[in-house]
């Protein structure tokens, strides 16, 4: 694993982002999502999302779930504005960024995202603008989806440029994951998928658990969805929950911390990550939320 982690880095660091003409980014987005909950997947997004800023990429992480956002719990921090304020216009994109752990800008989910899809048209450009002014200096967003394939999430995952579908190997879990997989690339067959196994007793048993759903996913979808890697079953994990602070920086050492480090790695070194398929958080928004002709 260290000479495996000793290469992703040295092709990770050749890489430098890449920008469209102008000098605009083209932040790549990023939806993480799982079949059913309790699987990790936030606190996976959180530390993911760490990783890769300490890797030196430009990150936001935007707390998407829309019922059950946690994002700012698991990092200790009150946020004191999100998404309602600035739909409100009582605070500007500015004021509703946080900065969480080691200066991570996100913002807090919660109240204001069943709004989205009832924004006038005027509101909408509004935000847009709003979102457009930060998004556009970043390399990645992260958006933590709601668990499941709610109306909401389908239209997040599909808006975006990938989808990190996270399980674990208990069966409800694979079997709802694949189901995930399904119904989105029926409707967008283009979408990049790669998957994350959690809570994996050792690398063999996350290797099993994600070849039965990449075997079932090409088989009956015609789909390849790459393996990124996995994180183990770590108490220190379940410490850091509690302490309300990121595993990966409570407990740095940690096989989790390690893991997570693997990923970002991986996920760095995969190739053509660093161009935005649905041109930026622009492009994104568009079709996010897209209205019915």
């Amino acid at each position: 694993m260290m000479d495996q982690a000793q290469s992703l880095r040295r092709l990770v660091s050749s890489q430098d982002p890449k920008h469209i003409a102008g000098g605009e980014s083209t932040a790549r987005i990023i939806t993480v999502c799982s079949g059913k909950g309790g699987v990790g997947k936030s606190n996976f997004t959180l530390n993911f999302a760490l990783a890769l800023k300490a890797m030196g990429r430009r990150v936001l992480l935007f707390d998407a779930d829309i019922g059950m956002a946690n994002i700012d719990v698991l990092m200790g921090v009150t946020a004191k504005y999100n998404l309602y304020h600035l739909l409100k216009r009582e605070a500007d994109i500015g004021q509703i960024i946080q900065l969480g752990p080691n200066a991570l800008p996100f913002i807090a989910g919660g109240s204001g995202m069943d709004e989205l899809f009832s924004l006038s048209e005027s509101d909408l450009n509004y935000f847009t603008a709003q979102i457009a002014q930060i998004a556009d200096t970043m390399d990645f967003i992260l958006f933590d989806t709601g668990a499941g394939l709610s109306k909401e999430t389908m239209k997040f995952i599909t808006s975006a440029d990938d989808c990190l579908v996270v399980t674990t190997p208990e069966p409800t879990a694979i079997t709802d994951a694949y189901a995930l997989m399904k119904v989105v690339n029926n409707s967008n067959p283009g979408l990049s998928f790669r998957l994350i196994v959690n809570q994996a007793v050792d690398e063999r048993e996350a290797v099993v658990t994600s070849d039965k759903i990449r075997m079932a996913a090409s088989r009956f979808l015609q789909l390849d969805v790459p393996f990124l890697g996995y994180i183990s079953s770590d108490v220190h994990v379940v410490q850091s929950v509690k302490r309300q602070v990121p595993f990966s920086i409570a407990f740095p050492n940690s096989a989790a911390a390690k893991d997570i480090q693997r990923l970002a790695l991986s996920y760095l070194a995969s190739g053509n990550i660093e161009v935005s398929k649905v041109q930026g958080i622009k492009g994104f928004i568009s079709k996010w939320l897209k209205r019915s002709k």
